[in-house]
Parts: structure tokens; C-alpha cells; sequence
């Protein structure tokens, strides 16, 4: 096994060099639009920033490492983890929790330790984000869901669960496709779709109208990165105002949450800090760039549980698309609350529908 232990440790020279990148930043006056329309700039921009000024990285840095973490070489690249092990006698699950994009793994911490009384929690960086490597190959679904059932098999877990969406999502049900033998269970928050996501009733046919909708409003960022993610990259990787505003627009998008109150947690800070110092801005980017390269998944064939997030995209998601998409739809519910980061807003109701599905289970 070939586990290496592992501390943050941001040199004071690249926290310094943050520090004064973000006190010269230069505002541009935004035009005067209602809410967040065109995006995130001006008065609201500044005061973020000004936010991350005061975010003390020290007192997070040392937060973080209070977690165990290591790194694991898979495929002949590195990747990153926090390890949060079981409480009390057992026995625990191993439970993968996966982020998407713009997140990390500091998004699930919260969760993992409201789940060690019953899970041994491991929670990866992605290839290509903070700490862990981009491998050689295109960046697929299906290549990250090798990465994570490497590090599982590194880690000593012949049988283990998932949970996640977005991105993490995504490689969930490659696992549950291609090694349902291992998979006790994989949950997500954005439900799979079938190789032939053709609607087969009017449902089916209003819910894929009404996301080609959102999608055409909303996915600038998506067409930035999957086209041309040099070009954006390297205007990120050299204004840290700039990352802040792309990372932020998205939480503010996608939460079912008062964003006020995401910016007062810290999290956007803690993230915003991770990509910059790892510089993996650029390298997070690479999955949008490869989407073209995802061969079609195969039916899910591991037993499946939907958390239907809040998010803006996935409102009336019909059950019916996702039952073809797999062999065993254990669950199918509408999160209470929580959007496209529900492990982070509402930890205490995330994993208590983990608990109900594992349940499920048994």
C-alpha cells in the first residue's frame, strides 16, 4: 500500500503575494442590473473581497489539518484525501463522499463528521483539483471513478458506498456500472440519465425543455471551460478577485440557501484559497474540456438512491427518466432543502437521508 501521510503547509511568501494581489485589486463599475443578472462585479465584488482579506488561512489551515488527509498514487498520479474514521465500535461503512465543481473537499467535512458514527468517510480531492494530480489521460467520468475505486483499493476497501453530485455524481454511476460487485450503494444529488435520454412522455419532454432553458441562461461558464479553458485560466490564476467572482456567481446560482449566510461560513474563502495556492483553477477546468470524451455509461447496475437536489436545473426531475438509467432505484426523493452543495447547507438533513437509504440497504 503506498499511502502517504499528508499537512497543508502554504508557504508565507504565496499567502503574501494573495494578500497584496487582493488589496490592489482593480473594480470596474458594474452596470446597474437587478440581483445577480450579468453576473458578479462592483459593490458586491469589493466586499467579498474584502471578505477574504480578513479570512485568517492560518486558523483554517490549522483546522484542516486537525483532519487526517494522505495521498495515495493511482494510475501513477497522486490523489488527495481526508480520512474521517468511525466512532465507537462499529461496525462503519466506507463511504466515499464526492464534491463537483467549484468546490473541494472542505465542503463535506461538516458532514463527514455528522456520519462517523456509523461510516468510515473518505472524501477525495477529484484529479485535477487542489491537492490531487491531473492523470495523462482525457478526464471522464469514467477515468475518475477508476482514480476513486484505485484509492479505495489502496485503502484497503473491497466494498464501499458513494454519495455526491455534480461531477463526484457523474462518477458515482460509472462505479455503479462498471464495478457494481464492489459498490454497496452509490446516492446522488443530481439523478443519472439513460444512454437514450429521448423523452418518452410529455413529463419527460416539458422537464428536458425546461433545462435546455436554464442550461442556455445559465451555462456561459460551461461553454468558457469546455472551449477555451486556457484562456480563462490564465486570467484566473493571475487575479485573485477574479477567481473569487467565478467561484462565488456559481454558489450564488446553485444553492437553495441564503448565500449571506454561505459567505459568512468561510467556505467560498477556504475554496478560493485551495485553488489559488495548488493553482488548480486551470486544472479543474479539464473535465469540461474532455465532456466530449465520456463514452456512453452502460446501465447502473449497484442499487441507487436519489437525493434530488434543490438546485435550479434538476426542478421536476421525473422519476421515470432515472428508472431507466438503472437496474435498481432503491430511493427517490426531493431533498427538504439543499441545493447543488446540500451536503454543505444542510449537513444534519444530508445524512440523515444517507442513514434512510443505507437503511434501505440492509
Amino acid at each position: 500500500m503506498t499511502i502517504d501521510q499528508f499537512r497543508i503547509q502554504v508557504p508565507d511568501e504565496v499567502l503574501a503575494d494573495l494578500r497584496d494581489r487582493l488589496a490592489r485589486t482593480r473594480y470596474l463599475s458594474a452596470p446597474s442590473r437587478p440581483g445577480w443578472e450579468g453576473g458578479l462585479g462592483g459593490d458586491r465584488l469589493r466586499a467579498l473581497v474584502e471578505g477574504w482579506l480578513a479570512f485568517d488561512w492560518r486558523a483554517e489551515e490549522g483546522r484542516l489539518n486537525a483532519v487526517e488527509q494522505g495521498v495515495a498514487v493511482v494510475g501513477g498520479s497522486r490523489v488527495h484525501f481526508a480520512r474521517v474514521r468511525g466512532r465507537g465500535d462499529g461496525p462503519h461503512t466506507p463511504l466515499l463522499l464526492l464534491h463537483g465543481w467549484p468546490s473541494a473537499f472542505v465542503e463535506y467535512l461538516p458532514l463527514a463528521e455528522l456520519l462517523s458514527d456509523t461510516f468510515e468517510v473518505i472524501i477525495p480531492s477529484l484529479p485535477g483539483f487542489v491537492f490531487s494530480e491531473l492523470p495523462e489521460q482525457p478526464l471522464t467520468r469514467r477515468s475518475i471513478a477508476e482514480a476513486l475505486h484505485g484509492l479505495m483499493r489502496e485503502l484497503g476497501f473491497d466494498r464501499y458506498a458513494t454519495f455526491g453530485g455534480d461531477i463526484g455524481g457523474g462518477a458515482s454511476t460509472w462505479l455503479g456500472a462498471e464495478h457494481a460487485d464492489s459498490v454497496i450503494g452509490i446516492q446522488l444529488l443530481n439523478p443519472p440519465f439513460p444512454a437514450d435520454d429521448s423523452p418518452a412522455d410529455d413529463e419527460e419532454r416539458r422537464f428536458l425543455d425546461a433545462l435546455a432553458e436554464y442550461d442556455e441562461a445559465d451555462g456561459g461558464y460551461s461553454e468558457m471551460m469546455g472551449t477555451r479553458p486556457d484562456t480563462i485560466a490564465a486570467a484566473l490564476a493571475d487575479s485573485p478577485a477574479g477567481l473569487l467572482a467565478w467561484i462565488a456567481d456559481k454558489w450564488h446560482d446553485w444553492v437553495d440557501d441564503d448565500f449571506d449566510r454561505i459567505v459568512d461560513s468561510g467556505i467560498l474563502y477556504s475554496i478560493a484559497t485551495l485553488y489559488w495556492v495548488t493553482d488548480s483553477i486551470g486544472t479543474s477546468f479539464q473535465q469540461y474540456y474532455d465532456w466530449g470524451q465520456n463514452p456512453q455509461r452502460p446501465p447502473i447496475t449497484a442499487p441507487v438512491g436519489v437525493y434530488l437536489s434543490r438546485e435550479p436545473g434538476f426542478r421536476g426531475f421525473p422519476r421515470s427518466i432515472a428508472e431507466r438509467a438503472v437496474t435498481d432505484l432503491r430511493q427517490f426523493v426531493l431533498a427538504p432543502a439543499g441545493g447543488h452543495f446540500a451536503g454543505f447547507e444542510h449537513p444534519a438533513l444530508t445524512a440523515e437521508a444517507i442513514r434512510a437509504f443505507h437503511a434501505l440497504l440492509r
